[in-house]
C-alpha cells in the first residue's frame, strides 16, 4: 500500500466520525428538545398543574403542581413561549409571571404584581410587550406593560371604563386590532391598537352588536386572520365575522348553534354566574353555558365547549367563505369551562370544572370528529388550559 493510499484509508473513518457524531448529536438534541407541555389552572386548589403531553399518542404525565393563589383562573402565554401569566381572582387581585423551562416544562415564579380589579381574562399582544385584561365584575379594560425580563408591571398604560361584563380580550394576528366581547350588552367592542405605546383607541364604529341576550363570551381568529369566531354563552350560538384587514371592522357572515342536534336542552340559571363567584338572581336571564372556543392551527376545524350539556361541539371551517358546518357534539368532562388544542392540532383537551379532571380527545384529521382517549385528575376547579411545544 502506498503512502497516499494509506493516508486516504485513514481519512475515511475520520470523515465518517465527523459526519456521524454531529448527526447523532442532532438526533439527541431534537428528541430531547421536542417537548409539548400542558398547563391547567385549578381555582379551588390555588395552583397550576404542569403536564407533559405525548404529541403522538395523547398520553399525559403530571410534571408538578405550582402554587399560584386562591381562585387562579385565566392564563396566557407570551408569544415566544418563554413566560406564562396567570390571573389570581381573589383579593389581593394580581397577575403572576412564570418563566417556563423549555426542557422540563417546570414553572418558576418571577413576580406577583397587584392589579386593581378582578380580571376574568388576560392575553398578550403579538410583540409580548403588553398584557391585556378585562374585569367582568368591574366593567374595566386594562393594558399593562411587560418588561424585557417578561415580568408584568403593575402600573397600567391604560384603564378603560367599558360596557357591562366584558368577558375576554384578544388582539388580531397583525397586532393592529383588539376585540372585547361584552356579555352584558350583546356587543363586541373594536379597538385600534398602538403597539408602540400600548394604547387602545375605539374604532369607528366602536362595536358590532349580536342578538339581545346572546352573551358574547370568547373569541378566536382564523390562522390567516381573515375571520373571527365568537362563542355566545346565553343563546348557544357561534357568530362568524369577516375582518377588514385595513380597518379592523368586523362584518357578520353567519350564526350557527353549538347546541347538540340530538338534544333539546333547556337553558339554566347557573348558581355562580360566569363561574367566578358572581351570584345570579331568579330574575336574570338563563344560559346554555357555551364557553370556550378554539380553532386548529391549520384552520380546518373549530371547537366550542357547552357547559349545559357537558359536550364539545365540532365545526368544519370553509377556508374561502369562513362559514362553519356542524360536525357533531361529543361528551366530555362535567362543566367544560376551558378547552384547548395542542400546538400540532391533533388533540382537544377539556377541563371539567366540577369533575376535577381533564379529558383528551383525538381529532380525526380527515373529518374533524373527536374520539375520547383518556382522562386525568388535575385538581379542584380546573378551568383554563394552555399548551406549548418546544422544538
Amino acid at each position: 500500500m502506498t503512502e497516499k493510499t494509506t493516508l486516504f484509508a485513514l481519512r475515511i473513518p475520520l470523515l465518517m466520525t465527523a459526519l456521524i457524531i454531529p448527526a447523532l448529536s442532532m438526533g439527541i438534541n431534537q428528541s430531547y428538545s421536542e417537548q409539548t407541555f400542558v398547563y391547567v389552572s385549578n381555582g379551588e386548589d390555588g395552583d397550576i398543574t404542569v403536564m407533559k403531553l405525548d404529541p403522538e399518542t395523547g398520553d399525559i404525565k403530571i410534571v408538578e403542581k405550582v402554587p399560584a393563589g386562591s381562585n387562579v383562573k385565566h392564563m396566557a402565554l407570551s408569544p415566544d413561549h418563554r413566560f406564562l401569566y396567570a390571573s389570581v381572582r381573589s383579593e389581593p387581585f394580581s397577575v403572576i409571571t412564570y418563566s417556563i423551562n423549555r426542557e422540563t416544562g417546570n414553572l418558576n415564579q418571577l413576580s406577583k404584581e397587584l392589579l386593581p380589579h378582578n380580571m376574568a381574562y388576560i392575553s398578550v399582544d403579538q410583540s409580548g410587550r403588553y398584557l391585556f385584561s378585562v374585569s367582568y365584575t368591574d366593567a374595566k379594560i386594562e393594558v399593562n406593560p411587560i418588561g424585557l425580563d417578561g415580568v408584568v408591571k403593575s402600573e397600567p398604560v391604560q384603564v378603560i371604563s367599558t360596557g357591562p361584563n366584558p368577558h375576554s380580550i384578544l388582539v388580531d394576528r397583525s397586532n393592529q386590532f383588539v376585540y372585547v366581547p361584552h356579555l352584558g350588552n350583546a356587543q363586541i367592542k373594536q379597538f385600534l391598537f398602538n403597539e408602540t405605546s400600548g394604547v387602545l383607541t375605539p374604532n369607528d364604529p366602536e362595536a358590532v352588536y349580536t342578538q339581545d341576550d346572546s352573551g358574547p363570551r370568547h373569541i378566536d381568529f382564523s390562522p390567516d386572520n381573515r375571520f373571527v369566531y365568537v362563542s355566545n354563552e346565553m343563546d348557544g350560538m357561534v357568530y362568524s365575522y369577516k375582518i377588514d384587514n385595513e380597518t379592523g371592522i368586523l362584518d357578520e357572515i353567519q350564526r350557527i348553534s353549538a347546541i347538540p342536534r340530538n338534544l333539546s336542552p333547556e337553558p339554566s340559571t347557573p348558581a355562580d354566574g360566569d363561574g367566578d363567584g358572581a351570584q345570579e338572581t331568579e330574575d336574570e336571564v338563563t344560559t346554555f353555558g357555551v364557553a370556550d372556543i378554539h380553532i386548529t392551527p391549520n384552520g380546518e376545524w373549530l371547537y366550542v365547549s357547552v357547559r349545559a350539556t357537558n359536550t364539545i361541539t365540532a365545526f368544519g371551517v370553509d377556508p374561502h367563505s369562513g362559514n362553519l358546518t356542524y360536525i357533531g357534539s361529543y361528551d366530555t368532562e362535567k362543566i367544560p369551562r376551558g378547552i384547548n388544542i395542542d400546538p400540532r392540532g391533533k388533540f382537544v383537551i377539556a377541563a371539567g370544572q366540577e369533575s376535577g379532571y381533564i379529558s383528551i380527545h383525538a381529532i380525526n384529521e380527515e373529518t374533524g370528529e373527536l374520539k375520547f382517549l383518556n382522562r386525568y385528575e388535575v385538581g379542584r376547579d380546573p378551568n383554563w388550559i394552555e399548551s406549548v411545544e418546544f422544538k
